[in-house]
């Protein structure tokens, strides 16, 4: 550990609150794996070596393999005395260039990173250029189509509210509901890139990336604006395709 890092005072355990980006492209999503490497692999190692200390950490939400984030949360305990606005200096000089703490700070005892959120937000963006843009190829999916956007937008107001979102679940998961609420569902076009931001108190397995499936459908004129019928199938097969991991951005945690 280095010592420039530490401060004077006994240490005491705190649960700490860190907020963190990182690019996904090399890793097999955020949850620990045996024989894959991931972005909560190589955080707690760097915790591990600044702290002295061998943690688990608990995150705001389960990013699959390739998806980025620019807002993600984690909560750990820790028996501590580096002040907390030094601890993101201390982690980042450790960690892979790839992931960076951008703010830590001291929380509650009862504060949890995931089940303490209020809502999450997720953007997606698509490339719809003729060619792909080399310098956001990892980070937009390249789908080089016309899409109609005001039909796209109907789509989406369709979807707010409180609802059943079973339909827009991938198989694998085992939750006691399928009932989410989204807030907001906003699509903007600017120079031929497509974001989609959604945010809701909850996302289900690949949510995200099947409704971003489902609207681009829509936008390509092969499925009707109103998707209600949709939610009411409560059947997979009723949505539209996965859309890739690598468009998708976990963008904040609000609490």
């Amino acid at each position: 550990m280095n010592p420039s890092f530490l401060c004077e005072g006994g240490d005491s355990v705190k649960n700490i609150k860190l907020t963190l980006a990182y690019d996904g492209t090399n890793y097999h999503g955020f949850q620990i794996q045996q024989n894959a490497v991931t972005i909560q692999e190589e955080l707690e190692k760097a915790i591990a070596k600044i702290f002295a200390q061998a943690v688990r950490v608990t995150a705001a939400g389960r990013t699959d393999a390739g998806v980025h984030a620019l807002g993600q949360v984690v909560n750990f305990f820790v028996e501590a005395k580096i002040p907390c606005e030094r601890i993101p200096y201390a982690l980042n000089s450790v960690l892979p260039a790839d992931i960076v703490v951008t703010s830590a700070e001291e929380v509650p005892a009862d504060f949890h990173a995931r089940y303490s959120a209020k809502s999450k937000v997720y953007r997606y963006t698509v490339d719809h250029a003729p060619f792909p843009r080399v310098l956001t190829r990892h980070y937009a999916y390249h789908f080089p189509y016309r899409l109609d956007l005001d039909s796209m937008q109907r789509a989406a107001s369709t979807l707010l509210g409180q609802k059943d979102f079973c339909t827009f679940m991938a198989s694998g998961s085992s939750v006691k509901s399928t009932v989410r609420t989204i807030m907001a569902l906003d699509l903007i076009d600017q120079d031929d890139y497509l974001t989609i931001t959604i945010e809701a108190d909850g996302f289900l397995y690949n949510m995200v990336r099947i409704i971003t499936g489902t609207l681009l459908e829509v936008g390509l004129g092969k499925r009707h604006y109103d998707l209600t019928p949709v939610l009411e199938a409560r059947n997979r097969s009723a949505a539209g395709w996965t859309a890739p991991a690598h468009g998708l951005i976990m963008q904040k945690v609000k609490y």
